[in-house]
């Protein structure tokens, strides 16, 4: 099946169904596209943060993550 059979092919099996059906449909297909974007993009932001910042931020991480707090 080509590419352009199956969108037509899709198209036609959406266009039977009732509006809040294509709805379903149309979620359900933004659940399969990739969100996000390529980890290198993220490079441009490298060393933006100085070292102080980090220091505290790793201290913070190491002191408070996996501590369960009651109220």
């Amino acid at each position: 099946m080509t590419q352009k059979s199956v969108k037509d092919n899709l198209i036609a099996q959406i266009n039977k169904l009732p509006y809040e059906l294509q709805l379903r449909v149309l979620d359900f297909t933004k659940t399969l596209v990739p969100k996000g974007g390529k980890g290198k993009n993220l490079l441009e932001f490298e060393g933006i943060i100085d070292d102080d910042d980090l220091r505290l931020m790793t201290n913070a991480i190491e002191e408070n993550c996996e501590k369960v707090f009651s109220t």
